[in-house]
């Protein structure tokens, strides 16, 4: 193979081919990741997404739900919403342009629009200074920032404690309330 002769591609060499990008590409902003530590930083203005792991189920700004949600993955909620949102074990987001009129079951809450409900959240509850909550809140943290709106009840419960297995046990299916009940007889 004498005289043949091949150019490799080399980034560093300049010429060396036609593929050169003339700029290269920009970096991509990396969304920063809430330890639950300062909370004094600044957020981007960008809409906060998911966690960096895992999937999410995104309801969009003109979108109208009316009825039961319930899954496994994170929910970002842009749109409306009535009737209530079951997402246990996950995060629900409810966005800028999201208004929501439903009870909201998750492990983690953040509210930058409007919600009308109860908020119950295995883990934490974060109200952004956008935000609006009108209903009781039952969460082991809570975070509302200078600016948010809410009204409603606070109900903070330690990880693990009677207080949550309590509160599972009146959730439970099938199990009675201590509501009165009338007994007639003839």
């Amino acid at each position: 193979m004498k005289g043949l002769r091949t150019t490799m591609w080399k980034p560093n060499q300049p010429g060396t081919s036609s593929l050169t990008p003339s700029s290269p590409e920009p970096a991509r902003p990396q969304l920063p990741v809430n330890t639950g530590g300062d909370t004094s930083q600044p957020r981007p203005n960008a809409t906060p997404i998911a966690a960096a792991t895992g999937e999410q189920a995104t309801i969009g700004k003109s979108l109208i739900i009316k009825g039961e949600i319930s899954g496994s993955e994170t929910l970002y909620i842009d749109g409306q919403v009535e009737g209530s949102v079951n997402m246990p074990g996950n995060r629900v987001i409810v966005g800028r342009n999201g208004n929501v009129a439903a009870n909201i079951a998750a492990r983690e809450v953040v509210v930058l629009g409007n919600v009308r409900g109860n908020v119950n959240a295995s883990d934490r509850v974060d109200i952004r200074s956008e935000g609006s909550l009108t209903g009781d809140v039952v969460a082991q943290r809570i975070s509302i920032e200078d600016g948010a709106y809410f009204k409603g009840g606070i109900d903070i419960r330690k990880p693990g404690g009677a207080n949550t297995k309590e509160l599972e046990r009146l959730h439970a299916p099938g199990m009675q309330t201590n509501t009165p009940q009338v007994v007639t007889t003839a």
